[in-house]
């Protein structure tokens, strides 16, 4: 059961990707998501394909021994060469350049998927092998070359996916954890995908050499596979998921959770809070945790005091801060102190005397938020106000 799992776990992980990447086909000038679709549509059925017992009942729908050979060969073959075009183009250059490098790529794999089929149909398998085919006819003429030829076109893909996955990763904006968080994991299945292509020329060329290493080839390999393939198939779904409005929404509602219990209080007076069903999407959950922000802003507007906004400030620059995110920490500093105070007052209490108090600046929410949370400046302040 669990082995059966584990199959299906890659494919599936694909399909979600596909899912989630089908739409924008409607983008019809973007070669970008045609090949991502492209290569999870192949991707997804390639370990359910490669599987003994699917192995069998294929051979037996087509009448053909071993008829599943150049299938799985093939659309592996095919599904290295559009990873390779998929990272060519997720990670952009020249236009010219890009194009010259995918065509390049498309007509070495394509050439190599064709030369399978071509290498056994002129060849000959009699004898139907579920798991070790590529040990069995390592040595028959034209099933050899296959084999060989589906080894090294495998070989170039991977190693050309993990160098460039690899490259990009060291390159990539620490801030974009999806994408980076995605190519690490396709690094990781290209290098267990090369050690499945070790065990696999290592069984082979120990044929040739008149040993037995079937083993390799049987027991090694296979496991290799289903971990790289799981990875790889996670490595494409995280950035498609971590990149989307729903997941990018859901992200900055977690986020600015500390900001909205600290000022839900004081927004519930300004009388516009209402509640939620717990069926609302998530893009509507988020309006309504900004909207509540934003009442519990104005309901404490009147508690504001410069003088913590401007100490804040200072306190941040002097500790190195950039002079956008000491803004941040000092609009979060005056906030919070505006809490303390009118949490220590009560609510019957009036605001403090500002005829004209302070608006907070032009700051994101989230980042407001992060300072709220987690900078001790603001702790002081907030501490302070109470203290007072």
């Amino acid at each position: 059961m669990s082995g059966r799992l584990l199959l299906l776990l890659p494919g599936s992980l694909m399909v979600l990707a596909l899912l989630i990447k089908a739409p924008t086909l409607r983008h019809r000038d973007s070669p970008l998501n045609r090949t991502a679709c492209g290569l999870l549509l192949v991707g997804a059925p390639i370990t359910f394909l490669a599987s003994p017992p699917t192995i069998a009942a294929v051979n037996r729908a087509t009448g053909v021994v071993n008829f599943s050979a150049p299938l799985v060969f093939g659309l592996l073959t095919v599904f290295s060469g559009l990873c390779v075009v998929l990272v060519l183009r997720w990670r952009g250059g020249p236009p010219a350049a890009v194009r010259r490098a995918t065509r390049l790529t498309t007509a070495l794999f394509g050439a190599a998927t064709a030369a399978i089929v071509v290498l056994f149909v002129i060849g000959d398998a009699p004898v139907e092998r579920l798991e070790d085919l590529d040990t069995y006819y390592a040595t028959t003429p034209w099933i050899r070359e296959m084999i060989v030829c589906f080894l090294v076109a495998h070989t170039l893909g991977t190693s050309a996916l993990t160098w460039l996955c690899g490259k990009w990763l060291a390159r990539a904006d620490r801030g974009l954890r999806p994408l980076r968080t995605g190519l690490a994991l396709i690094v990781v299945s290209g290098l267990l995908d090369l050690a499945y292509l070790v065990a696999k020329w290592a069984s082979v060329v120990a044929r040739w050499a008149g040993r037995d290493w079937v083993f390799l080839s049987t027991d090694v390999a296979p496991p290799l596979a289903s971990a790289s393939a799981l990875l790889l198939g996670a490595g494409f779904v995280v950035p498609l998921v971590g990149g989307s409005a729903t997941w990018q929404a859901l992200g900055q509602y977690r986020r600015l959770r500390p900001l909205w219990k600290a000022l839900r209080g004081f927004a519930a007076g300004q009388g516009r809070t209402v509640p939620l069903a717990w069926w609302s999407p998530i893009g509507i959950r988020l309006l309504h945790r900004e909207s509540a922000i934003d009442d519990g802003i104005l309901a404490l507007a009147g508690w504001f005091d410069p003088a913590v906004r401007s100490a804040a400030y200072e306190a941040a620059r002097g500790q190195g801060a950039s002079e956008g995110r000491a803004s941040a920490v000092a609009d979060a500093a005056m906030l919070a102190a505006a809490c303390g105070r009118r949490n220590a007052c009560g609510p019957a209490a009036g605001p403090a005397q500002h005829p004209e108090p302070p608006r907070l600046s032009d700051q994101p929410l989230t980042a407001l938020a992060r300072e709220f949370r987690s900078s001790p400046v603001v702790a002081a302040a907030a501490r302070s106000a109470a203290a007072a």
